[in-house]
Protein backbone atom coordinates (compact mmCIF):
# COMPACT_ATOMS: atom_id res chain seq x y z
CA UNK A 1 0.00 0.00 0.00
CA UNK A 2 2.70 2.35 0.64
CA UNK A 3 4.24 1.92 -3.13
CA UNK A 4 0.29 3.25 -4.59
CA UNK A 5 0.28 6.30 -1.98
CA UNK A 6 3.93 6.96 -3.02
CA UNK A 7 3.19 7.16 -6.43
CA UNK A 8 -0.14 9.05 -6.69
CA UNK A 9 2.13 11.85 -4.39
CA UNK A 10 3.91 11.86 -6.85
CA UNK A 11 1.84 12.31 -9.61
CA UNK A 12 -0.19 14.75 -8.00
CA UNK A 13 3.05 17.00 -7.52
CA UNK A 14 3.73 16.35 -10.84
CA UNK A 15 0.47 17.39 -11.55
CA UNK A 16 0.96 20.56 -9.77
CA UNK A 17 4.62 21.52 -10.48
CA UNK A 18 3.70 21.89 -13.78
CA UNK A 19 1.28 23.86 -13.71
CA UNK A 20 3.88 26.48 -13.45
CA UNK A 21 5.68 25.73 -16.71
CA UNK A 22 4.22 29.06 -18.54
CA UNK A 23 4.22 28.07 -21.89
CA UNK A 24 0.77 27.63 -23.75
CA UNK A 25 -0.32 30.48 -21.35
CA UNK A 26 -0.09 33.32 -23.22
CA UNK A 27 -3.28 33.71 -24.97
CA UNK A 28 -3.32 36.85 -26.43
CA UNK A 29 -4.69 37.07 -30.09
CA UNK A 30 -2.21 39.15 -32.49
CA UNK A 31 -4.15 42.14 -34.41
CA UNK A 32 -5.40 41.02 -37.77
CA UNK A 33 -3.38 42.94 -40.33
CA UNK A 34 -5.14 41.65 -43.66
CA UNK A 35 -7.85 39.02 -44.72
CA UNK A 36 -7.82 37.41 -48.26
CA UNK A 37 -10.54 38.62 -50.48
CA UNK A 38 -12.93 35.88 -49.80
CA UNK A 39 -14.73 34.34 -52.75
CA UNK A 40 -17.72 34.72 -50.95
CA UNK A 41 -18.88 35.02 -47.39
CA UNK A 42 -20.39 31.57 -46.87
CA UNK A 43 -16.41 30.98 -47.61
CA UNK A 44 -15.63 32.42 -44.59
CA UNK A 45 -18.43 31.53 -42.86
CA UNK A 46 -17.39 28.18 -43.01
CA UNK A 47 -13.65 28.74 -42.64
CA UNK A 48 -13.95 30.68 -39.67
CA UNK A 49 -16.50 27.92 -37.83
CA UNK A 50 -14.19 24.89 -39.19
CA UNK A 51 -10.51 26.00 -39.36
CA UNK A 52 -10.10 29.77 -37.57
CA UNK A 53 -8.71 28.25 -34.18
CA UNK A 54 -5.74 27.69 -35.39
CA UNK A 55 -5.37 29.80 -39.00
CA UNK A 56 -5.96 32.68 -37.82
CA UNK A 57 -5.68 35.68 -34.90
CA UNK A 58 -9.43 35.12 -33.77
CA UNK A 59 -8.72 32.04 -31.49
CA UNK A 60 -10.60 31.08 -29.07
CA UNK A 61 -8.87 29.59 -26.15
CA UNK A 62 -11.30 27.34 -24.22
CA UNK A 63 -10.96 26.48 -20.48
CA UNK A 64 -8.80 23.35 -20.73
CA UNK A 65 -6.14 25.52 -22.57
CA UNK A 66 -5.01 26.50 -19.66
CA UNK A 67 -4.45 23.68 -17.99
CA UNK A 68 -1.36 21.54 -18.38
CA UNK A 69 -0.03 19.71 -20.19
CA UNK A 70 -3.10 20.04 -22.24
CA UNK A 71 -2.16 23.75 -22.82
CA UNK A 72 0.81 22.83 -24.20
CA UNK A 73 -0.51 21.06 -26.77
CA UNK A 74 -3.02 23.51 -27.66
CA UNK A 75 -0.43 26.37 -27.92
CA UNK A 76 1.82 24.16 -30.13
CA UNK A 77 -0.74 23.61 -32.54
CA UNK A 78 -2.05 26.94 -32.66
CA UNK A 79 1.53 28.18 -33.23
CA UNK A 80 2.09 25.41 -35.86
CA UNK A 81 -1.34 26.22 -37.76
CA UNK A 82 -0.56 30.03 -37.95
CA UNK A 83 2.91 29.54 -38.72
CA UNK A 84 1.45 27.42 -41.85
CA UNK A 85 -1.63 29.19 -43.10
CA UNK A 86 -2.53 32.62 -41.18
CA UNK A 87 -5.72 34.31 -42.68
CA UNK A 88 -5.16 37.27 -40.39
CA UNK A 89 -1.74 37.68 -41.85
CA UNK A 90 -3.38 37.58 -45.73
CA UNK A 91 -0.18 39.09 -47.69
CA UNK A 92 1.94 40.08 -45.02
CA UNK A 93 3.46 36.81 -43.66
CA UNK A 94 5.97 35.42 -46.30
CA UNK A 95 5.21 31.32 -45.70
CA UNK A 96 1.09 31.32 -45.84
CA UNK A 97 0.02 27.75 -47.99
CA UNK A 98 -3.83 28.83 -48.61
CA UNK A 99 -3.09 26.53 -52.04
CA UNK A 100 -3.27 23.61 -49.69
CA UNK A 101 -5.90 24.27 -47.47
CA UNK A 102 -8.42 22.93 -50.01
CA UNK A 103 -6.49 19.44 -50.69
CA UNK A 104 -5.96 18.98 -46.85
CA UNK A 105 -9.62 19.48 -46.33
CA UNK A 106 -10.69 17.18 -49.11
CA UNK A 107 -8.31 14.18 -48.01
CA UNK A 108 -9.44 14.93 -44.37
CA UNK A 109 -6.49 16.28 -42.71
CA UNK A 110 -8.25 19.11 -41.76
CA UNK A 111 -9.71 20.05 -38.93
CA UNK A 112 -7.52 17.18 -37.29
CA UNK A 113 -9.68 14.65 -35.86
CA UNK A 114 -8.73 15.58 -32.43
CA UNK A 115 -10.36 18.66 -32.75
CA UNK A 116 -13.56 17.56 -33.32
CA UNK A 117 -14.75 16.02 -30.04
CA UNK A 118 -13.81 19.39 -28.13
CA UNK A 119 -15.34 21.34 -31.32
CA UNK A 120 -18.28 19.69 -32.68
CA UNK A 121 -19.08 23.53 -34.13
CA UNK A 122 -15.96 22.47 -36.68
CA UNK A 123 -17.86 19.45 -37.91
CA UNK A 124 -18.89 19.84 -41.32
CA UNK A 125 -21.42 17.72 -43.59
CA UNK A 126 -20.79 16.45 -46.88
CA UNK A 127 -22.53 19.70 -48.44
CA UNK A 128 -20.21 22.03 -46.15
CA UNK A 129 -17.45 20.19 -46.87
CA UNK A 130 -17.47 20.62 -50.45
CA UNK A 131 -19.04 23.86 -50.34
CA UNK A 132 -15.81 25.18 -48.35
CA UNK A 133 -13.04 23.23 -50.50
CA UNK A 134 -14.57 25.11 -53.32
CA UNK A 135 -14.46 28.47 -51.82
CA UNK A 136 -11.32 27.86 -50.15
CA UNK A 137 -9.86 27.11 -54.13
CA UNK A 138 -11.30 29.72 -55.69
CA UNK A 139 -10.26 32.07 -52.53
CA UNK A 140 -6.43 30.68 -52.56
CA UNK A 141 -6.54 28.49 -55.37
CA UNK A 142 -4.66 25.18 -55.59
CA UNK A 143 -0.90 23.52 -55.02
CA UNK A 144 0.53 22.77 -58.44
Amino acid sequence: MSKIKTITISVVLLGVAIEFIPYGRDHTNPQVVQEPKWDTPKTRTLFMRACADCHSNETKWPWYSNVAPVSWLVQHDVDEGREHFNISNWLHQKKNKGDESAQELREGEMPPLVYLPAHPEARLSATEKKELVQGLVNTFGEED
